[in-house]
């Protein structure tokens, strides 16, 4: 059984949410909040497996309650939830530790399949929606100069890991980087594993978040 606390401070958005999480046999609300200190708070005192956190709330928003849950250090994983427009707030959400991020306007099964997943330890990265996040305004967020040459994670990795770094910076999905780097998806998913220990990484969103950090891949220019 998987359970989430809801984090929205929207009451109708919240009732929905629960009505698709309580229509299914593996998952179970544990209790909602309408904004950041209420999600920290309730966090920690429910320890739910996944919390579904909105971004933008009065008072303390979902960034500063996905630091403060994060750095607690506690089981739970926070999943984002961000607006159709691409919300830029989603990348400092990210960065603050966050599991993952799924549109508001994702499918069902979508979100369902999303909160299974993070409470499995993996990470929600769809890679379409990674590259049009990121392209639309990472270009603002530009690695300094050298980062990459001055890291020592990055010494750290062989050729083919960099080159597994790069993929995954860029939004493939294991089947793509097997299937253009001709090798198997086992063999990728071992390389991924080993690329996120020596980077210090959580999951494949922090090393999407790490490699445009360091320059290692640029998005396209906008539009």
């Amino acid at each position: 059984m998987t359970t989430v606390l809801i984090v929205d401070d929207q009451p109708l958005q919240r009732y929905g949410f629960r009505m698709l999480l309580e229509s299914q046999p593996d998952t179970a609300v544990v209790g909602e909040a309408g904004h950041g200190a209420e999600a920290v708070r309730l966090t920690a005192a429910l320890r739910p497996d996944v919390v579904l956190m909105d971004i933008r709330m009065p008072g303390m928003d979902g960034i500063e309650a996905t630091r403060l849950i994060v750095a607690a250090g506690g089981r739970s994983r926070v999943l984002v939830l961000t607006t159709f427009d691409l919300d830029e707030y989603a990348h400092a959400a990210l960065r603050a530790g966050a599991s993952g991020f799924l549109l508001k306007d994702a499918r069902p099964e979508e979100l369902l399949a999303g909160i299974r997943a993070v409470a499995e330890g993996d990470a929600v990265v769809a890679p379409a929606v990674t590259r049009r996040l990121l392209d639309a305004y990472a270009h603002r967020l530009p690695g300094p100069p050298g980062a990459a040459d001055r890291d020592p994670r990055l010494a750290a990795l062989t050729d083919r890991e960099r080159e597994i770094l790069l993929a995954v910076g860029r939004g493939w999905t294991n089947g793509e980087i097997a299937q253009r780097l001709v090798l198997s998806e086992s063999t990728v998913k071992t390389h991924v594993g080993r690329v996120l220990a020596k980077i210090g990484a959580r999951d494949r969103v922090q090393a999407v978040i790490f490699a445009y950090d360091m320059g290692l891949t640029r998005p396209n220019p906008p539009a």
